[in-house]
């Protein structure tokens, strides 16, 4: 026994270099996503496939040091960790490189480039970090302190450093340092956990032949049995891990989707799926796991109303239904796998059963759904294996019968049969919802004591609703997942126009008639900003070549005069294929000029083009409704200068339900030295009462001078906004949360 008060510095020690580890963990993972998400077009996939490299690592850091602790002597183990440890340093600065930029060109497969990079950056620094917690604590089991027999009191430091990791970087690490300050300070903190390690090491070593962790048997366990784990047993863990796991990140991509993808609405739902494991495992029960499992069926059905009623929600209301549906499925599930852990002599074969669940959920979504499913249905899927795993409640039936399966079938059919019948009334795409929406789920609430049948029940609404919503869009003509996101082309149901569709936001449409196809519509329509923009601009001498960042349907193109020259520049090749399909759209022959396509990220492939080229650019580029971020950068508006021509102008599209980005362009423009005009909001509700195929849009203009901006300064439509001395966006900082307008 050693005495209380080296007693109390080792477990000091322990706990501190467990809660710093974990820091690091969780810090590492939003800083090298947030450095990657540029060059790919600022896609929510760029996340997801982050997590799934990272949960892969996860995995096997714990086989790791699983191996090592039951094969290897203490001495082989410190030596064989500690120089793991000071090789990784060498990864340092943590940094994109340019050979592996250039290396991005003429990529085919974004998600290969991507795990590469992933690799050769921080694969080793993040294995050995990974390793850090199952580790630490098995070498504190056998230091002799007097409380090695139980050493899972670590679990707070080490969630602890997690939380802090998690909820700070959003919060205050990434509004307030720049991507190279995180990078240095990061390495700080590694260089620091190396020393604690290997201080942990030395007191490890003395510790000489203490008793192995298998001795002890976990006594708050609710089985001390050593008899076999079955592997029932194994693959219902392996199941309970993969569903929060999956939901987390179909969660994240449904949110980042239509927001914009950046660190706080990826580190939320992993934050909240970290806190229901801290609170799952607790010795006493924080949260009544028989509450949240009544709660979780009306939860679910509020999700699916919010998912599929065709409203519009406040940025708070999307938040919280998602968030709140995954914490609690998420608790549940958590908690089952509580409930049912093994004795402490298997922990860590647990944990790595754990791990396996989570990378299959990580590789479910990020690898197999994309393609295997043309939609996000992954997300629903997630959500109705959660209503399955449900633990049944207090008096409900005890089997599974025929009806289980019976009264789905039904009640997706009633589903069809109401989305149908209110078109033929005349009823509008929302009132035709409500009457699809709010009879099957009543019925299917009745069941909430079923698991089965109640999760089956949803998952036919589900469907139901999701072929329902393509009657009301029209006939699909076409529907492709790519890297990039989901597009759907699609025939109006009145048989007028073809509409393009990104994600959940229409980004284009076109008129069916020959005498009509030539006219740009939506946010593209000559009487909208777009129009009033070009209008003088494109007819002058001077509007020889002009640049578009973003394709869509390429409707710009109609504004094209003989003798000029179209440069468009498209990240997803899919667009391309569909932009170019006359069957789909015909506006690139529409153009009275020259119209080319460039393939790849329009930062990088902007690059190449000669300086002062192009008279005017227009940054039009979308991931569904979200606006990559990197596009909108200080160092971004110093290369459209670069390759802007004297008088040129800079015309960036700007809508967004969820961001308002006009204090973000006036900043920009103002750091430029550039004059800024910006349409008013009355121009926006004037547009929305709009018809003739006219959509509201907000567009922003800049030039080096007034004169440059021709009429437009006259225009009443058209004002100078008005700055609110925010910080500028740059390469290395940007606060999107400042942005987000939470009406």
């Amino acid at each position: 026994m050693i005495s209380a008060s080296r007693d109390s510095s080792i477990g000091a020690l322990f706990a501190v270099a467990l809660l710093l580890n974990a820091l690091l963990l969780f810090l590492l993972q939003p800083i090298i996503a947030r450095m990657l998400l540029p060059y790919l077009g600022g896609t929510p996939a760029v996340w997801n496939t982050c997590m799934v490299f990272f949960q892969s690592l996860l995995l096997a850091g714990y086989a790791y040091a699983h191996f090592i602790t039951t094969r290897l002597t203490v001495r082989t183990q410190t030596i064989l960790h500690c120089s793991l440890l000071a090789l990784a340093a060498m990864a340092f600065p943590l940094e994109v490189s340019e050979s592996s930029v250039q290396s991005l060109n003429g990529q085919t497969i974004p998600v290969i480039w991507l795990l590469k990079s992933l690799l050769l950056m921080v694969g080793l620094p993040f294995l050995m970090l990974s390793t850090g917690g199952p580790l630490l604590q098995q070498w504190f089991s056998t230091t002799g302190h007097s409380a090695a027999k139980d050493p899972y009191f670590l679990y707070s430091a080490s969630n602890l450093g997690s939380l802090a990791a998690l909820l700070g970087y959003p919060l205050l690490v990434e509004p307030s340092l720049g991507l190279s300050q995180q990078s240095r300070w990061w390495a700080i903190g590694y260089g620091a956990l190396m020393a604690l390690i290997a201080l942990c090491a030395v007191v490890r070593w003395k510790a000489g032949t203490s008793p192995q962790p298998d001795e002890f048997i976990n006594e708050s366990s609710p089985t001390n049995s050593p008899a076999p784990i079955t592997w029932k047993r194994k693959l219902l863990w392996v199941l309970l891990a993969f569903v929060p796991s999956s939901l987390m990140l179909g969660a994240t991509t449904y949110l980042s989707t239509d927001i914009t993808p950046v660190p706080l609405l990826w580190v939320l739902p992993l934050a909240l799926y970290l806190l229901t494991f801290i609170l799952a495992f607790a010795r006493k029960p924080l949260l009544p796991l028989a509450t949240m499992v009544k709660w979780m069926p009306l939860l679910a059905i509020a999700l699916v109303l919010l998912i599929f009623s065709g409203w519009t929600p406040p940025t708070w209301a999307a938040f919280f239904f998602h968030l709140l549906f995954f914490f609690v499925a998420a608790f549940v599930c958590h908690s089952r796998l509580a409930n049912d852990r093994p004795p402490a002599s298997r922990l860590t074969e647990f944990y790595l059963w754990l791990s396996v669940g989570g990378m299959l959920g990580g590789v479910f979504n990020s690898l197999i759904a994309p393609v295997v499913f043309n939609s996000v249905a992954e997300y629903p899927i997630a959500i109705v294996l959660a209503l399955l795993l449900r633990p049944r409640l207090a008096n409900s039936a005890n089997k599974t019968n025929w009806s289980d399966l019976a009264w789905p079938i039904g009640i997706g059919a009633l589903t069809v049969v109401l989305a149908i019948v209110p078109i033929k009334w005349g009823l509008n795409q929302v009132q035709a919802l409500a009457c699809s929406l709010f009879l099957p789920s009543a019925i299917g609430y009745t069941f909430m004591r079923q698991p089965v049948r109640f999760a089956l029940s949803l998952g036919a609404i589900m469907l139901s609703l999701s072929f329902s919503l393509q009657l009301h869009h029209g006939e699909i003509l076409t529907t492709s997942r790519s890297f990039f996101g989901i597009l759907r082309v699609s025939r109006s149901v009145d048989g007028e126009l073809t509409q393009f569709f990104h994600g959940n936001t229409k980004h284009g449409r076109q008129y069916l008639d020959a005498d009509r196809r030539c006219e740009p519509l939506s946010y593209y329509h000559r009487k909208g900003p777009l129009g009033e923009a070009l209008s003088a601009f494109v007819s002058s001498p001077n509007a020889a070549n002009i640049a578009v960042v973003g394709l869509g349907t390429g409707a710009m193109a109609s504004y094209a005069k003989p003798g000029q020259s179209w440069t468009f520049y498209e990240i997803d090749p899919t667009v391309l294929a569909i932009a170019q399909n006359e069957l789909f759209f015909s506006y690139l022959n529409c153009a009275g000029g020259t119209v080319n396509t460039v393939l790849g990220d329009a930062r990088l492939q902007l690059q190449r083009a000669p300086d002062s080229h192009y008279s005017l650019i227009v940054l039009d580029a979308f991931s569904s409704d979200a606006i990559p971020t990197h596009l909108l950068t200080k160092e971004a508006i110093y290369l459209y200068l670069s390759k802007l021509a004297p008088g040129g102008r800079l015309l960036f599209h700007i809508s967004n339900k969820y961001l308002n980005l006009r204090p973000v362009i006036a900043e920009l423009a103002g750091s430029a030295n550039l004059v800024c005009l910006e349409v008013s909001h009355d121009l926006r509700a004037q547009l929305a009462s709009g018809g003739d195929g006219l959509d509201p849009s907000v567009w922003a203009v800049a030039a080096r001078s007034e004169h440059d901006l021709g009429a437009l300064l006259t225009n009443p439509h058209w004002q100078k906004p008005e700055r609110q001395s925010k910080p500028v966006w740059t390469d290395d900082y940007s606060n999107v949360l400042s942005a987000l307008d939470w009406k």
